[in-house]
């Protein structure tokens, strides 16, 4: 039985969204304060986190840039607003998702459901934990482990970036377009638009030129999409 731990300053979506998920079968914690939140995450992390983004004292982009400095927990982003610069916020600081209010629960629950299936189709033990490492240059993506090294060191990935840069870097110096990345990062039923993926491969530079200041081999094609350069 997955855990899942909701995060908003209004008791009312809480209360409901608690409702459903455990008529699915989930295990739910409740949380009003982003502080609170952020010790309870760090100190007891569920399978996934569904984030308020506007809440007082800390909002949901400050428990997150504070959580993904020690943490990959899968997160799903709210927001009151259909605000294109919170999603790109979000995705930035390391998102695995967003959707905005007023929103489906059961749209909310499939958005769930598709990151849980991606972060145990990688762990240990897992059906498909056999799979062997890829190896390109400095790069190394264990998918077995969800491990990926830069030169040696760790680079510490989300469920979402881990998909895209391993699509990407099976088939080094080929162009995937962003439909393509979509399909390899999300399950079919669940809509993303482009600047979503073009916020995950921003991401992912930044985790890479953060270890090592000359990383440039995710290549963006404009018009095209991107590609893995193999050094």
């Amino acid at each position: 039985m997955s855990t899942l731990a909701l995060v908003d300053d209004d008791e009312n979506i809480l209360a409901s969204l608690k409702i459903f998920f455990e008529s699915e079968g989930y295990n739910v914690r409740t949380y009003t304060d982003g502080a609170a939140a952020l010790t309870a995450l760090a100190e007891s992390p569920p399978d996934l986190a569904i984030l308020d983004i506007k809440m007082p004292r800390m909002d949901g982009v400050e428990v997150l840039k504070r959580l993904r400095q020690s943490s990959n927990l899968p997160v799903i982003f709210l927001t009151s607003k259909d605000d294109e610069m919170d999603e790109v916020v979000g995705f930035n600081v390391g998102a695995d998702d967003y959707i905005t209010k007023p929103f489906s629960q059961r749209l909310l629950n499939e958005r769930v459901k598709a990151i849980l299936r991606r972060a145990r189709a990688g762990a240990p033990g897992s059906e498909v934990g056999d799979k062997k490492p890829i190896v390109r240059g400095e790069l190394v993506l264990d998918p077995n482990r969800h491990a990926c090294t830069w030169k040696g060191d760790q680079v510490r990935l989300t469920v979402t970036e881990f998909l895209i840069l391993q699509a990407l870097a099976q088939r080094p110096g080929y162009v995937k377009s962003r439909d393509q990345l979509m399909d390899a990062a999300y399950d079919d039923q669940v809509y993303v638009d482009d600047r979503t993926i073009d916020s995950h491969i921003k991401r992912l530079r930044k985790k890479f030129r953060d270890i090592d200041g000359e990383f440039d081999a995710i290549e963006t094609l404009y018009g095209v999409g991107y590609r893995y350069n193999e050094a």
